[in-house]
């Protein structure tokens, strides 16, 4: 059947908004974390001192080409992770062709003094020193005349942004993975045109209940690890029955979710001090740490498991028929209903998994921290909520994309650490942080109400 005139110039006639344009409601948000990323970078741009494994075994070859393998040399450095491997690679790399190491000191610059002194009490001499960017700045060498600090050899330096440093980066997705995995939950409620406040108590209420559990029943630090998982489990099982509590009030009596979530952030904090008494729970056994702080080809645990539950809910919401009907319940509740969506049983599904996702949350974060604690999660729901709306989720329900919710919660994450990195004021941090917010619920609102953008 041919097409009507209108049809055919709806279906030519090209996008008269920006907003409106596919590409930049599905990939902007992704090129406004690109440019954030490039604006950091510029203005953490500055001189890098190289430490760790590589620098030290940089300056044991520098020593070796200059001295020969007949030098004599004294490794300096501070006592920090880093300066240790940067002291052991040197020491290896000295030793490996014959260069006595003479001391290794790792401390203080009194330390280095002692160590200067008691080689040359044995009439000993230094020919060489090897130290990083920090301990050649030290004066200690000067006092010996046959020392000075122009003997320190140190790591090349190069220039390189502080924010785009491997560390700082793999920082940022560990820190953000906790609020990420909360997150998903909170998008799935606010397509359906729900809010879910109690997310931080429940992350709080998670993370007592496991340790409690562990402490009191498995055994405390000597808890095997399936008491632990076990335990772990109670805790999200927990929160899930939270969540469900809310999805049937929600459902059963048509309490605004708004309501609902409050009187459920008040009685989980609430039940998360009387159990824990208040205090912190910090008889966990090592076990339980691999979650939050183990790390698998180099990468934190909490980021590869952000990553598996995104990939599985980005499936779960653009491929399934449950996530094709919770977007029809944000859409238009009475006309999914009438559509034969059991819009009831979703909804208490929504609400469930969202629980659920608080409560691991708290498990990951308990076991980062090495404790439960009835104080975590403490405004948890804004950080997470805002994640969601940054991301591009309309807070009236029936648009959004889980992908975008990740996208939204690193932005607020680069925008913290770039913030963090270039000493911005606190006080100046909320500010920004609030008028981002503002800005992308001034965007939704704008497209719903067909404004020219």
């Amino acid at each position: 059947m041919a097409k009507t005139l209108t049809q055919t110039l709806n279906s030519t006639k090209p996008p008269t908004r920006l907003l409106d344009n596919p590409f930049i409601r599905d990939y902007g948000m992704v090129f406004v974390l690109l440019l954030l990323g490039g604006l950091f970078s510029l203005l953490t741009l500055k001189d890098q001192h190289p430490t760790g494994e590589d620098a030290g075994r940089q300056v044991a070859d520098s020593i070796i080409a200059r001295s020969g393998p007949q030098a004599r040399v004294l490794i300096v450095t501070r006592d920090t992770a880093e300066d240790l491997l940067f002291s052991a690679a040197a020491a290896k790399q000295l030793e490996r062709v014959g260069v006595k190491v003479l001391a290794s000191v790792n401390g203080t610059a009194t330390d280095a003094r002692q160590a200067i002194e008691g080689i040359l009490a044995q009439s000993g001499e230094i020919d060489a020193i090897a130290a990083n960017d920090v301990t050649s700045k030290w004066t200690v060498y000067d006092r010996y005349s046959s020392v000075g600090s122009a003997k320190c050899v140190v790591p090349a330096s190069y220039t390189w942004p502080d924010f785009l440093k491997v560390s700082n980066l793999l920082g940022v997705a560990n820190q953000t993975a906790i609020y990420a995995l909360i997150a998903i939950g909170m998008t799935m409620v606010i397509i359906t045109g729900g809010i879910d406040l109690s997310v931080g108590s429940l992350v709080a209420l998670s993370s007592v209940t496991a340790a409690i559990l562990i402490r009191d029943v498995a055994g405390g630090p000597q808890a095997s690890a399936p008491a632990v998982i076990l335990a772990g489990v109670a805790g999200i099982g927990c929160c899930a029955l939270a969540g469900a509590f809310n999805g049937f009030m929600v459902t059963a009596f048509q309490i605004p979710p708004f309501i609902v979530s409050l009187g459920m952030m008040m009685m989980a904090s609430g039940l998360s001090f009387r159990l824990s008494a208040g205090r912190s729970i910090p008889e966990l056994p090592n076990s339980f740490f691999w979650l939050g702080r183990g790390v698998t080809l180099g990468i934190p645990h909490p980021i590869l498991l952000m990553i598996l539950l995104y990939a599985i809910a980005h499936v779960v919401m653009s491929r399934t028929v449950f996530g094709r009907y919770v977007y029809a319940i944000g859409g238009n509740p009475e006309a999914a209903r009438l559509s034969g969506v059991p819009v009831k049983r979703i909804l208490l599904l929504v609400y469930t998994l969202c629980g659920a996702l608080a409560g691991l949350g708290g498990i990951v974060l308990t076991s980062q921290l090495s404790a439960g604690d009835p104080k975590f999660g403490l405004m948890y729901e804004l950080e997470v909520i805002a994640a969601v709306v940054v991301g591009g989720t309309s807070l009236m329900g029936g648009r959004g994309k889980v992908f975008g919710t990740l996208i939204g919660a690193f932005i607020i994450a680069v925008i913290k650490n770039g913030m963090n990195l270039t000493d911005v004021d606190p006080f100046n941090q909320k500010i920004v942080l609030g008028a981002v917010l503002m800005v992308a619920v001034l965007l939704d609102t704008l497209k719903r109400r067909g404004t020219h953008v």
